[in-house]
C-alpha cells in the first residue's frame, strides 16, 4: 500500500521550497531546528553558496492579526467605527443641547411676558399684598410754585381731598382725607373760601395752611372748567364773600351782559377772578361774561356763531376726558349731525346733555331710564340737533375743538375706563357695541368706579 504522506508535510508547495526561501514549511521542519539547529535550509546553504546576495527575508504577517495592526505598520490610521460613532453622539448633543436652550429662552420668555401682565393688571392688589405701596403723600420739602383752591360750604373731608389733589397740591385723591382719618382732625374747621397754596405739599402741610388766615384769597372766585351756572353760583358768593342770593339774581338776566341767549349757562368762563372788596354780583358776572368773549374772539368765532360753538363745546368739555379726545368727540357732534352721513337721525344721543336737568348729575357716566327718556329741550336722545342752550362752561381747548373738528370717520365713543379715561371711538355700530361690551366690563370689577 501506497505510503500515505503525513498531513504535516503536505503543504502543496515544491520540495525544494526551503531552499528557496531560507524558511521552514512545516511544522515538523519548525520542530526539528528548534531542536538541533539544522534543517534543509541550513543544509542547503552550507553545501551551496548563494551565487547572489539573499534579499532580506520580509516579516511573516499572521491572517490572524488584528486589522488595526495592518494600517499602523503602513503609517495610518485605521477607521473607526466607534470614533465616527463618538462623533455622530457629539452633533446630536449640541443640536439637543440647542434645542433645550431654545426651549429655556421660551419658558422664561413666557415668564416675563406673563410677569409684565400680571403686575400691568394687579399691580396695585400685588403693591398691597407684598407691602409695597406707593407713598399716598408727599415727601416734606418738595412744595413748589402756586395753586388756588376752592372749599364750599357742606364739603366732607373726602371732597376737600379730591379739590386739592386735582389742583396738583397733594399726591393723591385720597392723600388729605387718610390724614384727616389717621391725625383725627376735624375738617369742619375749614372755612369756605378760595386757598393760596403750592403745589406738591404734604397733607399735613395742607391742613395747617389751610388754618392760617394769611393763605385766604379774599374777594377771589374760582371757577373751574365743566361747570354749570347753577355749581358756579355758591363758588362765586363764597369765594368773594357776596350773599348767594345777590349771585343768584345777577345771573338771570342774559341781556344785562349783552348776551343773546335765554340763560347765561356757557358764558361764565371757567378761570380765577380777583375783585376788590366793594365789587358788586353783577360787576363779577360782568367779569366772567367779558372773559367769554375775549375767548371766543381770540379763537376766531363768528359773532353769529358764539352760542352754537359755545354748546359743541360745552358738550365737548363733559365728554372727552384726553386732549386728543376734545377733537375727535368734535367730529362725532358733526358726524351725526349731519344728515347725509348720521347714523342716528340727526340726535346727538349724548349723556351729559340727557343729564343736565337733573341737579344730582355731573354728567359723564351712564344716564337713567328717566333722564334718557324725559322729553326736555336738553335731551338730545328725544329731541334732533344740539341742545337749546350749552351745559356748561367750556374752557379754551373745547372751544378750539369745536371750531376744529378732527377729521374722521366716527359716530360712536365710550370711555371703557373711568379711572383711566380710555375713550374707544368707532366709526359703525358693531364697533361700538364692543366697545360697550369693554365699559360693561370694567363696571362690572369696578362697582364703586362711578359707572352709576
Amino acid at each position: 500500500m501506497p505510503e500515505t504522506p503525513s498531513r504535516d508535510d503536505h503543504s502543496g508547495a515544491p520540495a525544494d521550497e526551503t531552499a528557496t526561501t531560507g524558511a521552514p514549511v512545516s511544522r515538523r521542519a519548525a520542530r526539528q531546528v528548534q531542536q538541533d539547529g539544522t534543517g534543509p535550509a541550513t543544509q542547503a546553504s552550507a553545501a551551496t553558496p548563494p551565487s547572489r546576495p539573499q534579499a532580506p527575508p520580509r516579516a511573516t504577517v499572521s491572517s490572524t492579526a488584528p486589522i488595526d495592526a495592518l494600517f499602523e505598520e503602513k503609517g495610518l490610521g485605521a477607521p473607526s467605527t466607534a470614533s465616527n460613532r463618538h462623533d455622530r453622539d457629539r452633533r446630536k448633543s449640541r443640536v439637543a443641547a440647542w434645542g433645550v436652550f431654545a426651549i429655556v429662552l421660551a419658558i422664561l420668555g413666557g415668564l416675563v411676558a406673563g410677569g409684565f401682565y400680571v403686575w400691568n393688571t394687579y399691580e396695585d392688589q400685588i403693591r398691597a399684598v407684598m407691602g409695597w405701596e406707593e407713598p399716598k403723600d408727599y415727601d416734606a420739602g418738595l412744595a413748589e410754585g402756586e395753586a388756588s383752591v376752592t372749599i364750599l360750604s357742606g364739603q366732607t373731608g373726602a371732597d376737600i381731598s379730591r379739590a386739592l389733589f386735582d389742583a396738583g397740591v397733594t399726591k393723591t385723591s385720597d392723600a388729605f382725607y387718610s390724614y384727616l382719618i389717621d391725625s383725627g382732625e376735624d375738617p369742619n374747621v375749614l372755612k369756605p373760601g378760595v386757598y393760596s397754596l403750592q403745589q406738591k405739599m404734604t397733607s399735613e402741610a395742607v391742613f395747617a395752611a389751610l388754618l392760617d388766615p394769611a393763605n385766604k384769597q379774599e374777594y377771589t372766585a374760582q371757577l373751574r372748567e365743566g361747570l354749570t351756572v347753577a355749581q358756579s353760583v355758591p363758588r362765586i358768593a363764597e369765594g368773594i364773600g357776596l350773599p348767594v342770593e345777590d349771585v343768584e339774581a345777577a345771573v338771570k338776566d342774559p341781556a344785562a351782559y349783552g348776551v343773546k341767549a335765554q340763560s347765561l349757562e356757557g358764558w361764565l368762563f371757567p378761570a380765577t377772578y380777583t375783585f376788590d372788596p366793594d365789587v358788586t354780583a353783577t360787576q363779577v358776572i360782568q367779569a366772567m361774561v367779558d372773559r367769554t368773549v375775549k375767548a371766543l374772539d381770540d379763537a376766531g368765532v363768528p359773532v353769529d356763531q358764539r352760542e352754537r360753538i359755545l354748546t359743541v363745546a360745552s358738550i365737548i368739555e363733559k365728554e372727552a376726558r384726553k386732549e386728543d379726545d376734545f377733537y375727535k368727540v368734535s367730529r362725532v357732534i358733526e358726524n351725526r349731525l349731519d344728515p347725509a352721513i348720521s347714523d342716528t337721525s340727526g340726535k346727538l344721543q349724548m349723556d351729559s346733555t340727557a343729564q343736565y336737568p337733573f341737579a344730582d348729575r355731573e354728567g359723564g357716566t351712564s344716564s337713567r331710564a328717566e333722564e334718557l327718556e324725559d322729553d326736555n329741550p336738553w335731551n338730545t336722545y328725544v329731541n334732533t340737533g344740539l341742545p337749546v342752550t350749552p351745559i356748561a362752561n367750556p374752557g379754551e381747548l373745547a372751544i378750539k375743538a369745536a371750531l376744529e373738528p378732527a377729521e374722521g370717520p366716527w359716530q360712536y365713543f365710550v370711555t371703557v375706563n373711568l379711572d383711566t379715561g380710555e375713550t374707544v371711538f368707532s366709526a359703525t355700530f358693531a364697533e361700538h357695541e364692543k366697545a360697550v361690551a369693554q365699559y360693561q366690563k370694567w363696571c362690572r370689577d369696578n362697582p364703586d368706579g362711578g359707572c352709576s
